[in-house]
């Protein structure tokens, strides 16, 4: 038996599990999409996602990989791909969906191999049944241009540990942004947030920290101190996950 490695890249409402990773006592995203892939290729499979989103976090494109047994290394074809994605999209739930599979080498790594990552953060500002758990509804419309200023000075900086959830096992707090800024969508607000990767929970304490700037409870320059002084308590409040997508991973 051979093994033949494999990425998958697929869309999912993340309302109603605890993010991608799978966890012992709760529905993530990474243990539906297995256990999927195990009952129609029939051996048990193990995928590795191309990053972690937390619970309630939507993802418009995410990427994982996985080895599948073989009886020779040879790919498989167009049409034995689509019968794969066919089968898995006829049995999975509704919020999750598989756009594509394709064969890659065996060293290639969802993960590792990313080179950049980007998310948005949705906010709107009148009640909206078509936006509930898809966007922050905030009552008041924050100031965009002090929260682009500070948007700015925000890529000035590599290490956001004071947007780093607490007690967290990374090697490095350092991250290269190399896109942020708001843009108005008729009644909405949208953060855009590019980078070569990212820390647990620090798009959405990076969007409550701008808010505070909109909001003018500080001032732009003050973001500067809060990112130097690398303590997650003097940044603004995580914001609810709902309003938060990761819309794109590169290579």
């Amino acid at each position: 038996m051979a093994k033949r490695r494999y990425f998958i890249e697929l869309s999912y409402d993340g309302t109603n599990y605890h993010g991608w990773q799978t966890q012992p006592n709760a529905v993530a995203v990474q243990q539906v999409l297995d256990k999927a892939l195990a009952t129609v290729l029939r051996q048990p499979i193990e995928t590795v996602g191309c990053g972690r989103t937390d619970t309630g976090v939507h993802a418009k494109e995410f990427f994982a990989h996985f080895d599948v047994e073989t009886i020779d290394d040879r790919p498989w074809t167009i049409d034995e791909t689509a019968t794969v994605v066919r089968s898995l999209n006829s049995i999975l739930p509704k919020d999750i969906a598989v756009k594509n599979i394709f064969p890659v080498t065996a060293e290639a790594h969802a993960r590792f191999d990313a080179t950049l990552r980007s998310y948005e953060y949705h906010i709107h500002f009148n009640k909206n049944p078509f936006k509930t758990g898809y966007s922050w509804e905030l009552r008041d419309r924050p100031d965009v241009e002090l929260m682009n200023r500070a948007a700015v000075i925000i890529m000035e900086h590599s290490d956001f540990s004071c947007f780093s959830k607490s007690n967290t096992q990374v090697k490095t707090n350092n991250c290269k942004i190399s896109k942020t800024g708001w843009i108005i969508e008729g009644d909405s607000m949208v953060f855009q947030i590019s980078a070569d990767r990212f820390l647990r929970n620090m798009v959405r304490a990076i969007v409550g920290t701008l808010i505070m700037v909109g909001r003018k409870e500080i001032e732009p320059e003050a973001v500067r101190t809060i990112i130097e002084s690398k303590n997650r308590s003097n940044a603004g409040m995580s914001v609810p996950a709902c309003g938060l997508f990761l819309t794109r991973v590169q290579y």
